[in-house]
């Protein structure tokens, strides 16, 4: 039966009939992939749990008005000191605030600091007519009023609105991001198959895989209540260019492989299908799974990024055990012009560099993998670095944008939480002693009078921090201890920086439940998959030490040679989850060519000559997802940059380290017990070891 499903898409009728199918399916797909967009929710309070305090602050503010508008902080300065001219500017400058689209009621201030060196003017900006790209339209409008006539004041828009404007700006770049990434797998296709054309039709694939997978991810957040951001398009774009050109150079190096053994291209395909096909799939599905699990995390940004993942590892898994080997069949040998693999030729006799490096192993393979163990622990102590407690506004950026400018020369001349306050709701009964309260937190620098609407109240504390700092935070840990002992009020503490705390604390529990959970049912796949217990545990074991390494050594970069001030709360969750189902993958596609193998030559042999025959391929398929990841860093973003440079690092290391030496060592050292208690476990191993089959001419690194 998977025999006749595997021959379908190579038919000499069928694969005309699948080329049709994605044809007709791309048309309305481009549409729909073009909207996505239109339904992302990029507002942090989006991203919140419904029990959340700072959502439930929201809902209870919705009356008063406070929580449907963004503040836009307006900071000038002048080194020399702010004149009356200045000031007359500014003045002018809040008027013409006022008349801009979608801002609402009367600009605060301009007021000069004490010191006499800058103004501040907060606007308002409705949020809710304007959405997430509105605030930048707004913000972009403002800085036009605020430049024009300057005569050398310094002007920039900070607070949340800028934050926003700086944000889409960054987040922008996901076209570059995209041509970047499509030009990274090209470049890597190139290299390793000396063909102009197999990179095309990997690259059409993979085009037709992503189209397909937004189609549906905009079909799911506009009709199904999926959660979608900025965050999760660029991440599906690596990740769905990264995964899907894998499983293509698993395929082409299986297909390549049978060119040479059969005459008729179709009779090839099928059976390159037929056996790589299950570990196609079982990868493809412990990717999938693993990423589903994310529905678990309770920060809805979170929950939503693994199924939208999940659907375009699906997708591309789907695009390349259909259309791709359609393509390839219809395009003959010819398409690995100028190196075509000719039936009844033989692969080059050369010994392989994966070969040499099984022959190095074999030696003394207990040494090999503990000396790696070891050496993969010590860089896991990078790990006591991490600092996963979240980035300030100012520091989420790798350049300096101008709202990073505007919150450092507003925490010069200004109180720095001066625009941004938190909000308290209680009953109104109970306004003056939680009023009373909140002003004892240190912290808070000036509370506002309450304001009154049936029988709740809101009050105002204005932050002497940042709002998106780690003091602000602890403010309002304290804020909320204050408020809470106060009997009947029913006070709770939302707001900027409140959503902030929320936000970590909520990402720092779903990495305690979820990664747990990743790992038992990666383990269940591969025991499903490999009908074994000991191999499962020794895999997991050596991808677990694998993304530790990686995190560490990362944590120790992002410190000491880029200069980022930490990590963001979801940074492990999403590294952990990334490193160990895509690690996973290549350990899957050695392993299984190894137990493919054992049973007619035994497993210390089969592991030497999985390692030579899948060496190359799983190399350039590791190269190819890493430099996929690492184009993330083409965006100024900090979180885009730190997932990007941990996930290629780690695959890096996952391919050329610990699946090539450590997991062939354990191989080698372990022998039938890896089977055990399967069938292959009670195979006695032959007498005399069966030399390496030479490295196939498949793939080049």
């Amino acid at each position: 039966m998977l025999r006749k499903l595997a021959s379908l898409p190579s038919g000499r009728v069928a694969k005309w009939v699948v080329l049709a199918f994605w044809v007709v399916l791309l048309v309305p797909a481009v549409m729909l992939a073009g909207k996505l967009g239109d339904v992302e929710e990029n507002d942090n309070s989006a991203w919140l749990p419904s029990n959340a305090e700072s959502t439930k602050v929201v809902e209870r503010a919705d009356k008063f008005g406070l929580t449907k508008t963004v503040p836009a902080i307006v900071v000038y300065d002048r080194g020399d000191g702010v004149t009356d001219a200045d000031m007359a500017k500014a003045a002018a400058d809040a008027k013409a605030f006022q008349g801009l689209d979608n801002v609402v009621g009367r600009p605060q201030g301009p007021v000069k600091s004490q010191d006499g060196k800058a103004i501040q003017t907060v606007v308002q900006i409705e949020k809710d007519k304007s959405g997430w790209e509105g605030l930048g339209k707004v913000v972009d409008a403002m800085t036009d009023v605020g430049e024009k006539d300057a005569d050398g004041l310094g002007f920039h828009v900070t607070g949340p609105a800028g934050q926003a404007s700086d944000s889409i700006k960054a987040f922008s770049g996901g076209g570059s991001l995209t041509t970047i990434t499509a030009l990274v797998v090209v470049l890597i296709l190139l290299l390793t198959y000396r063909s102009p054309w197999l990179p095309l039709v990997s690259l059409v694939t993979v085009g037709g895989a992503l189209v397909a997978s937004e189609a549906v991810i905009y079909l799911l957040a506009k009709h199904a209540g999926l959660v979608v951001n900025a965050q999760t398009s660029f991440t599906l774009t690596v990740l769905v260019f990264g995964a899907a050109t894998d499983y293509a150079l698993l395929l082409i190096s299986r297909y390549r492989e049978e060119l040479r053994r059969h005459e008729d291209r179709h009779e090839a395909m099928a059976e390159a299908l037929h056996r790589s096909s299950p570990a196609i799939i079982a990868s493809a599905a412990t990717v999938a799974i693993s990423l589903m699990l994310l529905m678990l995390a309770t920060l809805n940004s979170t929950q939503g990024l693994g199924p939208a993942c999940a659907v375009g590892v699906l997708v591309g898994l789907l695009a390349m055990v259909t259309l791709m080997p359609a393509l390839l069949v219809i395009c003959g040998r010819w398409v690995f012009w100028p190196v075509k693999p000719a039936y009844g030729s033989e692969p080059s006799a050369k010994e392989g560099i994966w070969t040499k490096v099984g022959k190095a192993v074999s030696g003394r393979p207990r040494l090999v993998w503990i000396g790696t163990a070891l050496a993969l622990g010590v860089m896991c102590l990078g790990m006591f670095n991490l600092k996963a407690d979240g980035l300030a506004s100012k520091d989420q950026f790798t350049n300096k944008p101008q709202t990073a400018i505007g919150e450092e020369i507003q925490a010069e001349h200004f109180p720095a939480g001066s625009g941004d306050p938190i909000y308290v709701v209680t009953k109104a009964a109970s306004a003056q002693a939680v009023s009373a309260a909140l002003a004892d937190v240190p912290g808070v620098a000036e509370v506002s009078p309450p304001i009154v609407k049936g029988e709740d109240a809101v009050l105002l504390g204005e932050l002497e921090d940042s709002p998106t700092g780690d003091a602000a935070m602890r403010t309002v840990e304290q804020a909320r201890t204050a408020v809470h002992q106060v009997d009947g009020a029913d006070a709770q503490v939302g707001g900027n920086a409140a959503i902030l705390l929320d936000t970590q604390e909520a990402a720092t529990r779903d990495s305690v439940v979820i990664i747990p959970i990743v790992l038992v049912v990666v383990f269940l796949i591969l025991a499903a998959l490999l009908r074994a217990i000991v191999a499962p545990l020794l895999l997991m074991g050596t991808v677990v030490l694998s993304f530790g390494a990686a995190l560490g050594v990362s944590s120790l970069v992002f410190e000491h040679v880029f200069g980022f001030a930490g990590e963001e709360a979801s940074f492990p969750l999403l590294s952990f989850v990334f490193l160990v189902a895509l690690g996973i993958d290549y350990n899957i596609f050695l392993v299984t060519r190894v137990r493919e193998i054992a049973p007619l030559h035994g497993t210390k042999p089969a592991a030497l000559m999985g390692l030579s025959a899948t060496g190359s391929v799983i190399t350039s398929a590791g190269v190819v997802l890493a430099g996929t990841f690492a184009a993330m860093a083409s965006l100024p973003l900090v979180f885009a940059a730190e997932l990007g440079f941990a996930v290629a690092f780690g695959v890096l290391l996952d391919t050329l380290v610990v699946r090539s030496v450590l997991v062939t060592a354990l191989t080698l050292d372990v022998g039938r017990w890896m089977w055990w208690p399967s069938k292959l476990f009670r195979q006695q191993e032959p007498a005399q070891p069966v030399a390496a089959e030479p490295e196939r001419e498949t793939a080049r690194a």
